[in-house]
């Protein structure tokens, strides 16, 4: 039996770093991926392709990963980079994008994204593992954000 866990998340933050910098490490998924925690790989299934795989979340005893796999589509012009899921690849079907606003001196980044888990799990454990799942992944992303800030020299 499966369960279907609901995720979705957006955040929006400014940094000190200029645009183009911005842009250019979030466009690079490989570059981009060394700041979000917890990979145990990044697979690169294709030109601007690739697939997550995420260590395991949870106790010894009981744990989940996630594998995912998107397309990216990076738009300089309009400031966005977007992704879709690819099907067939983990258990995670996961779309969203990046918006980047120049602000002169600082940088807005926007972050949105959602998308949806199936876990191997019984109903049983449902109430369980889907807040566990969702509290997973707002807790890396938050760290990813946090690293990004820091790297791109704290926010503005």
């Amino acid at each position: 039996m499966t369960v279907t866990v609901n995720l979705k998340m957006q955040h929006e933050f400014t940094v000190k770093a200029p645009v183009k910098v911005v842009f250019d490490l979030l466009a690079d998924v490989p570059a981009s991926a060394k700041f979000f925690p917890n990979v145990d790989k990044l697979v690169e299934l294709k030109k601007n392709a690739y697939r997550w795989e995420l260590g395991k979340a949870g106790t010894e005893k009981f744990n989940l990963q996630t594998v995912y796999a998107c397309t990216y589509a990076a738009d300089r012009k309009n400031g966005t980079i977007t992704w879709s899921p690819i099907k067939g690849e983990g258990n995670g079907l996961i779309s969203g994008h990046w918006i980047i606003i120049d602000n002169k001196h600082s940088t807005t980044i926007h972050f949105d994204m959602s998308g949806e888990l199936i876990l191997p799990v019984s109903s049983l454990v449902k109430m369980i593992v889907a807040p566990l799942a969702a509290s997973e992944n707002e807790k890396t992303n938050k760290l990813y954000f946090k690293n990004l800030t820091r790297h791109f020299g704290s926010e503005a």
